[in-house]
């Protein structure tokens, strides 16, 4: 059973999303916030698989909610979704950044909002196919950090080789069929680089990939 929790301060939106995934055998909607400060606290108490945070909230906002739940050690297996009205703007890196597992907008269709809450439950990383071209354009036009791209030393050449895979989203099995290994092995190689950069699940790992260089996004499409 997927446990998740709802934070958004519209009760018409929370109800709605309730409604949506408590129709599905395999989720279960284990409490409701109204501001991010009440989404910490509840993540706490019901140690929710997802929680699904409003980005935009009186008080604490869903940006701070997540970097509170990220450092918290009694909620690592805590994988937050951004949930928002908006389209791609610097509120995207904010929530990766502060250790969002996903960035989604509201008018996400029900069986790809479903599948979503899935991905991330089992600790893939998601984001809207509306906002990922933007969004890797956006790393694209920033110069590669120094700080970060430092990091990369540390990783060995089949781990950058995954990570490179992973950040142009392909997951453990595609990246295995490419590297021809196995998935175990694929997902080994994520984990070790994560650990090596401190990245918290692979959304940050992402994140790390494009702001070292170690990636660059392919020109439009001809």
């Amino acid at each position: 059973m997927i446990r998740v929790l709802l934070a958004d301060d519209q009760p018409l939106i929370r109800s709605a999303f309730r409604a949506l995934l408590e129709l599905e055998e395999d989720i279960e909607v284990v409490a409701e916030a109204a501001n991010g400060q009440q989404a910490v606290d509840l993540a706490r108490v019901h140690l929710p698989d997802v929680a699904l945070v409003d980005i935009r909230m009186p008080g604490v906002d869903g940006i701070e909610a997540t970097a509170r739940i990220a450092a918290d050690p009694a909620l690592s297996d805590v994988r937050v979704v951004i949930l928002t009205n908006y389209g791609l703007d610097e509120y995207v890196f904010h929530a990766l950044r502060a250790g969002a597992a996903g960035f989604l907008v509201k008018d996400i269709v029900p069986d790809d909002f479903l599948h979503a809450v899935r991905v991330a439950a089992r600790g893939d990383a998601l984001l809207a196919p509306s906002i990922t071209r933007r969004l890797i354009d956006r790393f694209v036009a920033r110069p590669p950090t120094t700080v970060v791209g430092a990091g990369l030393d540390e990783l060995t050449g089949r781990e950058r080789e995954a990570v490179a895979l992973a950040a142009q989203g392909l997951s453990n099995d595609e990246i295995a069929a490419r590297m021809v290994i196995t998935p175990v092995t694929a997902k080994t190689h994520i984990n070790r680089a994560m650990t090596k950069l401190h990245a918290r699940d692979r959304a940050q790992l992402v994140v790390l990939a494009y702001e070292s260089g170690l990636v660059t996004a392919p020109g439009p499409p001809r």
